[in-house]
């Protein structure tokens, strides 16, 4: 008898030959790219399930073995952060023809802009009908307390150096929301068609920068008056030691800043932090010891 015991199976074209046996559910969607940490999936995922949609599975956060088995089933795939998930959706497009679509749920503005994509999607009007009743309900429930913040923090100027660019577009947004002018832009690993965006949405003087380093992060920040910086783990250093305030927006935050929700919770922390007094001292600190 032969032993085949060193040989190795060979795999090759499962991509293109492998079919799912599920058969597609016309509203129901994956959703791509939430850790799912803070608990902003539930939060989303209450949003779909209230405009008559059903979420097969969340990737990567809250799934597990029998969701993931139903994925193929979905007649769409939403991805939040376009970083680590745009290739998984384009794979799912290719081998099971399931589209996708890019959608952001920072911020009123591209929440309320996102629902609406993905209902148009599903061109169902009784989604549709509940998309509208959800947003007018939820943007009656945010706005006034994100009003009351922005009369504290209007005029002030934020900076932004996050990991996608997809996020940094709709930070630009939130804070405008804010009243705050955003001086300072830039990604770790934002694309050609991120940082078009950008600049497109961005105001005249501001600074885009990618892949910078503190230095010249540090630079620019200080060169443009910058009040705040909303970055990640890394950046809440240089933003202390320059005696700025800080906003964390790393995926292993507590708090959940996805949603409307999400909008109250970060225009509380922008508040909380930014209008603090010790920022006064820790810069006269600063200063004397320049």
């Amino acid at each position: 008898m032969e032993n085949n015991r060193n040989s190795s199976p060979t795999y090759r074209g499962w991509e293109t030959s492998f079919k799912p046996s599920l058969k597609k559910e016309p509203l129901s969607i994956n959703y791509m790219g939430d850790f799912n940490l803070a608990g902003e999936a539930w939060i989303i995922k209450g949003y779909l399930n209230q405009m008559g949609l059903k979420v097969n599975t969340i990737f990567t956060g809250d799934s597990n073995f029998e969701s993931l088995k139903k994925a193929t089933a979905s007649s769409l795939n939403i991805v939040q952060c376009a970083g680590s998930m745009t290739y998984l959706a384009k794979k799912f497009e290719e081998t099971f023809g399931i589209p996708y679509m890019k959608v952001s749920f920072l911020g009123i503005e591209d929440t309320s802009n996102s629902l609406r994509k993905i209902a148009a999607f599903f061109n169902d009007k009784g989604v549709m009908l509940k998309t509208e009743k959800l947003i007018e309900e939820k943007t009656k429930m945010a706005k006034p307390i994100i009003e009351k913040y922005k009369s504290y923090l209007k005029g002030k100027k934020a900076a932004i150096f996050v990991g996608g660019g997809f996020k940094a577009i709709s930070l630009i947004k939130q804070f405008r929301e804010l009243g705050i002018d955003v001086v300072v832009i830039g990604t770790q690993n934002g694309q050609k068609d991120e940082y078009e965006k950008i600049e497109e949405i961005a105001d005249y003087g501001t600074v885009i920068l990618d892949d910078a380093n503190p230095s010249e992060l540090e630079k620019f920040m200080v060169e443009k008056g910058a009040d705040i910086l909303a970055g990640g783990v890394k950046e809440r250093f240089l933003s202390y030691k320059m005696g700025i305030a800080f906003i964390d927006h790393n995926h292993d935050r507590k708090h959940p800043l996805s949603g409307y929700e999400g909008a109250i919770n970060f225009a509380e922390e922008v508040y909380t932090t930014a209008c603090s007094p010790v920022w006064k001292y820790v810069k006269d600190g600063v200063n004397r010891y320049v």
